[in-house]
């Protein structure tokens, strides 16, 4: 037996599955997350899929990958990875280039056959040597220990290879020193209704730690740190799954049912599934023929006092966006999610980008303004649907909540939060006092929202329409002072929610002249890329824009402090040019990146370090 003589203790540490599309590495690297959050580690993931949507099976384009950092501190998925598995010669060539010198490789050595070699474009045998690899290598033969595995069971061959990305995870727990009680608890939920398959799953898993322990080979193994959290029941949650609960918090909070109108599109499915599975909490989970009915079905729902709800992706927003001028001019409570993808058109479907941030804020005819709001984290997406929703109700506006691919597909440990952690929801009802001489569009004079007239109340009938209406009798109206009058009342309607958000917070050395900008999904790039450059003593501030319309009402004041301000984002500079279009005598640099992928934080440090030397 090997004992664990080459031990690395580390604040966080970086591994990543990958293999073919269909060798359940998501699932793999979910499970080995989840048990790192249950015992206390901070995580990040990086969900990788294949663009293609059938690849030829071992080839470079099918690979699929899931990347986790998990430890302490941790605020991104890593630039470079201290595990990687390879589960076939395509996955490694994908692969090794973001592995630490030194690191640790484990491979599926069936794989690596003459058949294998040449469809990941091998020109030979060798295939360390031809890449010039160091690292410590694990030639474990996965497929055939999980075959002897699963010897005597009655699956049959096909069945049998689904289980070989359980053995890598048992290889893995077994080098982090992750307990298997916690992985099998996941692998019984996950296969409660198939317990043969389950069965099978426990066996190989156990089949990959023994491997672990009787290897003769001298490879370094893992010790991670531990945060000191504050107590609580922890998980690990992807972006979309967070945001579905979100909504359902806000639902219970204003006391309205919450209604979800929607059209599977990549990477926003997920809301609408697990929407739809929450039929016992009262949820109407709607799949829509295309995305226009998706929006209209939530405008009538939200007409008849529903929390109201769509989601899409970039090109369904699009489509959207007459529906969404229709929410604006009848002014009622819609979320609408945008979980943004590569563009334009169909794009890179599963890769992210921040590309729809002009398309929220202005993709729609005449004067249509509403609120813009952006997580910044995949634990953040419960926060500010929850947020979006208060907004929208509170303020009778509909809000595009801005998450993304990154986020939306990837996770982090989530305390679950206690429901006294997040404040009740002022439906602005009409007041008592009110209805007798209630018209549809009287507001309240504080907000300028109008009041929500629940169809069914008594004395409370009325229509609502795309027309133009008289701002006192709510009828149709095409008088062109009215309708300026209208216009300006809707634009500052969303100007004042400034005064019902947070102050915008500034991070790392403020008093820094340098002040380093993100926006939404891309925080935790930027602010371990500001941590690492203060630590370097190239002195940098840093913020991360949430709520982008309304900006928060101390932007101003924040930019005016500084001598350089510089906007990391993945567009060729969208936010960049609203803060410009916003505060015309700033002087605003750029960092930016259109690849599909997240930034690495080195991106980012080598960028302000050109600029600041420039």
């Amino acid at each position: 037996m090997l004992e664990k003589t080459n031990v690395k203790t580390l604040d966080k540490v970086v591994v990543r599955f990958s293999g073919d599309s269909g060798d359940g590495m998501q699932l793999a690297g979910n499970i080995f997350t989840n048990v790192s959050a249950g015992l206390g580690n901070s995580v990040s993931t990086f969900p990788d899929y294949p663009a293609d949507m059938r690849p030829p099976q071992g080839s470079l384009s099918g690979v699929s990958a899931f990347q986790a950092s998990v430890g302490k501190g941790v605020h991104t998925p890593g630039d470079q990875c201290d595990v990687l598995v390879a589960m076939n010669p395509a996955a490694l060539k994908r692969g090794y280039k973001i592995l630490k010198p030194g690191g640790v490789i484990i491979v599926d050595i069936d794989s690596f056959n003459e058949s294998g070699l040449k469809k990941a474009q091998f020109d030979t045998e060798d295939p360390f040597k031809e890449l010039g690899i160091n690292a410590q290598v694990i030639e474990a033969p996965v497929t055939s220990m999980t075959k002897a595995a699963l010897a005597d069971s009655e699956m049959d061959v096909k069945s049998v290879l689904k289980c070989r990305n359980i053995f890598a995870l048992g290889l893995v727990c077994w080098l982090f020193d992750r307990p298997l009680e916690g992985a099998l608890k996941l692998l019984k939920n996950k296969f409660a209704k198939k317990p043969a398959v389950y069965e099978a799953n426990s066996k190989v898993i156990q089949a990959g730690y023994d491997y672990g322990h009787n290897i003769h080979a001298s490879v370094s193994t893992f010790r991670i740190e531990t945060e000191d959290i504050r107590p609580g029941v922890y998980t690990d949650i992807n972006g979309n799954t967070a945001t579905a609960w979100g909504f359902i918090l806000a639902s219970e909070k204003a006391g309205r049912p919450l209604f979800l109108g929607s059209y599977p599109i990549t990477p926003a499915t997920d809301i609408l599934h697990e929407l739809a599975k929450r039929k016992d909490l009262g949820v109407k989970a709607c799949q829509m023929e295309d995305e226009i009915a998706g929006v209209c079905s939530a405008i009538g729902a939200s007409f008849a006092g529903n929390l109201a709800v769509t989601s899409t992706s970039g090109p369904g927003l699009a489509l959207k966006s007459e529906g969404i001028g229709l929410a604006v001019m009848a002014e009622l409570p819609l979320v609408i999610v945008d979980v943004q993808r590569g563009g334009p058109s169909t794009g890179l479907p599963t890769k992210t980008e921040q590309t729809d941030l002009m398309q929220a804020l202005y993709g729609r005819n005449g004067e249509s303004p509403l609120v813009v709001v952006a997580p910044v984290s995949p634990t953040d997406c419960f926060t500010m649907a929850f947020e979006s929703s208060r907004i929208a109700i509170e303020h009778m506006t509909p809000v595009i909540l801005l998450t993304d691919a990154f986020i939306g597909n990837g996770s982090s440990a989530w305390r679950i939060p206690e429901t006294e952690d997040y404040p009740e929801i002022r439906v602005p009802y009409v007041p008592e006092d009110k209805k007798a001489a209630w018209r549809p569009y009287h507001r309240d004079p504080e907000t300028l929202s109008r009041y929500w007239a629940i169809p069914g109340t008594e004395g409370l009938q009325h229509r609502l329409g795309g027309l133009e209406k008289d701002s006192e009798t709510g009828a149709i109206s095409t008088d062109p002072v009215n309708h300026e009058k209208m216009v300006e009342l809707r634009q500052e309607k969303i100007a004042r929610i400034a005064n019902d958000i947070p102050e915008q917070e500034v991070l790392c050395d403020v008093d820094a002249d340098t002040l380093l900008i993100g926006w939404g999904g891309t925080y935790g790039h930027i602010y371990s890329a500001a941590e690492e450059l203060n630590a370097t003593g190239k002195h940098v501030a840093f913020t991360q824009f949430r709520y982008i319309n309304p900006l928060p009402k101390n932007t101003a004041e924040i930019l005016s402090r500084y001598k350089t301000i510089i906007v990391a984002e993945l567009n060729t500079g969208m936010f960049a040019d609203y803060l410009q279009s916003k505060f015309p005598n700033l002087d605003i640099r750029r960092i930016n990146k259109i690849q599909g992928q997240p930034f690495l934080a080195q991106e980012i440090v080598d960028g302000v370090n050109k600029i600041m030397e420039g």
